[in-house]
C-alpha cells in the first residue's frame, strides 16, 4: 500500500525538523502509541495497540532513520510483528518554506502487511491507516503551534 500528503505546519523548519526526526516526540503523536524503547542512535522500538476495523493487535515496531538531509529530507524504514501479523514500511519526508516557517512537509510511505492484516482488505486497512495518519499530524501541528525557532 502506498500513501502520500503533504501537510502545513505553523513552525519554522528546524523546530519542525527536529520533532520529526525525534523517535519519542513523532511516535507520542502516534495514535495507540503506547511507548517508545530508545535503542543506539537513530533507532527506536514503537509499541502500539492499532484497531484497524474489527482487529485489534498489539504491535512491536522497530524505526530506523535511513537517509538525511537535514532539515530538508529524511528517510525512514521500519519493520514490525503483532500475533499472527507482520509489517514492513519505508517512509520519506520532504520540508520546504521559508526557514521562519511555515513549514510544507511532504510525505509519502510504502507500508506491506502479511498475516492476519493482510487478509482483511486492502480497504479496510487503507481507510483507518489515511485516518491513522492524519490524527498524528494533527498532533504535530497542535505540539508545535506558536513555536519560535
Amino acid at each position: 500500500m502506498d500513501f502520500a500528503g503533504t501537510v502545513e505546519i505553523a513552525a519554522p523548519r528546524r523546530v519542525v525538523w527536529d520533532f520529526l526526526m525525534d523517535f519519542e516526540a513523532f511516535a507520542a503523536c502516534g495514535p495507540g502509541v503506547e511507548s517508545v524503547e530508545p535503542l543506539e542512535a537513530g533507532r527506536a522500538r514503537v509499541h502500539a495497540r492499532l484497531g484497524l476495523g474489527f482487529i485489534v493487535a498489539r504491535f512491536s515496531i522497530d524505526l530506523e532513520h535511513g537517509a538525511i538531509e537535514a532539515p530538508e529530507r529524511a528517510t525512514i524504514r521500519g519493520r514490525g510483528e503483532a500475533p499472527g501479523s507482520q509489517v514492513e514500511g519505508s517512509a520519506e519526508m520532504r520540508l520546504s518554506g521559508p526557514p521562519e516557517g511555515p513549514t510544507q512537509v511532504a510525505w509519502t510511505a510504502e507500508v506491506e502487511l502479511f498475516g492476519s492484516l493482510a487478509g482483511i482488505g486492502a480497504r479496510l486497512v487503507d481507510s483507518a491507516a489515511g485516518r491513522l495518519i492524519d490524527e498524528a499530524f494533527e498532533c504535530v501541528r497542535a505540539r508545535l503551534a506558536g513555536a519560535a525557532a
